[in-house]
């Protein structure tokens, strides 16, 4: 087994390949290269890349790259999918509740001025497409994010690429695509931390809730115990509800689903997050190729009928 680990996209990055072969090892070796590139393209932090010039640029059509296309469109499909929940026009607010730099810079520097952001629902239904030119046209005053579901995308891409060497996982700082069975036929084991601890832990891995054994398909987990501020005795953290502009208000502490895709899994764990715990689990619980695990702020602990896990110790639900 081959793997490399990287840091991109301000998140710590994985690669495996279950193989021997050094044409295995040589693809592994071109991982962070995509990303990088990807990065270079997508990132809202830097000003030199392809989605701030679109930013830049609202109301004009721009011809855009095809990576820009596909993510933009996979983007617009979340929006859809979500009914609204998980969409990537929700920039103006990210910055207004003070995450207007990476995160690292946040935590260095403090959070940026806090305001409320007061966001036009269903914006994200007005951005125009033309397929013929591969253009883009942003309705005016619209700025995009695509940190909702870039890293799940990036993983299921990165899958794709790896598969014809062996058998590949893939973990984008948490979300996690995975090809297919290891060579002997075995699930890959996938850790779920516990975010009701891993605060209280400063060095080695987190305290584990147990371990999924996931074939193929994606898992990702989204949550408000990492990506989090404090500004006086408010907490702010980076999932929006578009519906209100700000920071969900909600019982969910973290939610890990699983789907088909990395890409599906990402959208599904802010879509229940924001949601809350009860109508979450409802919301996934109508979609037959999903499954989650709800860690709520109470610490109480609540998963959906498909959830299968192997505990890593004492749970409860509510």
């Amino acid at each position: 087994m081959f793997s490399i680990s990287f840091r991109a996209m301000g998140c710590q990055m994985k690669a495996m390949v279950d193989s021997e072969s050094i044409h295995a090892a040589a693809a592994l070796q071109e991982v962070p290269r995509w990303f990088a590139s990807w990065e270079r393209r997508l990132s809202r932090f830097r000003e030199d890349s392809e989605l701030q010039r679109l930013n830049n640029r609202t109301g004009d059509w721009v011809q855009v790259s095809p990576t820009m296309w596909r993510v933009l469109r996979a983007a617009l499909l979340a929006a859809q999918l979500s009914e609204g929940l998980v969409v990537p026009t929700v920039l103006p607010a990210l910055e207004a509740a003070g995450y207007d730099r990476s995160f690292e810079r946040v935590c260095q520097e403090g959070p940026g001025h806090s305001r409320v952001e007061e966001l036009q629902s269903g914006t994200w239904t007005f951005i125009r497409l033309d397929p013929a030119r591969r253009a883009v046209m942003l309705p005016n005053g619209t700025r995009l994010d695509l940190g909702g579901i870039v890293k799940g995308w990036a993983a299921d891409q990165t899958v794709k690429r790896l598969k014809p060497y062996g058998p590949a996982l893939v973990d984008a700082g948490g979300d996690i695509a995975v090809s297919g069975p290891m060579t002997n036929g075995e699930p890959w084991p996938i850790g779920v931390a516990d975010p009701r601890l891993a605060s209280k832990k400063r060095w080695g891995d987190p305290p584990l809730l147990g371990i999924l054994r996931i074939a193929r398909g994606g898992v990702a987990t989204s949550g408000r115990d990492v990506r989090r501020w404090r500004r006086g005795a408010e907490e702010y953290h980076h999932l929006i509800d578009p519906r209100t502009g700000r920071p969900a208000r909600t019982d969910v502490l973290a939610v890990t689903v699983v789907a088909p895709t990395a890409y599906e899994a990402e959208v599904a764990a802010k879509v229940v997050f924001i949601l809350g715990s009860q109508e979450g689990l409802e919301w996934l619980e109508k979609r037959p190729d999903f499954a989650g695990l709800v860690v709520r702020y109470d610490g109480e602990l609540m998963w959906s009928s498909r959830w299968f896990m192997e505990w890593a110790g004492s749970r409860s639900s509510s």
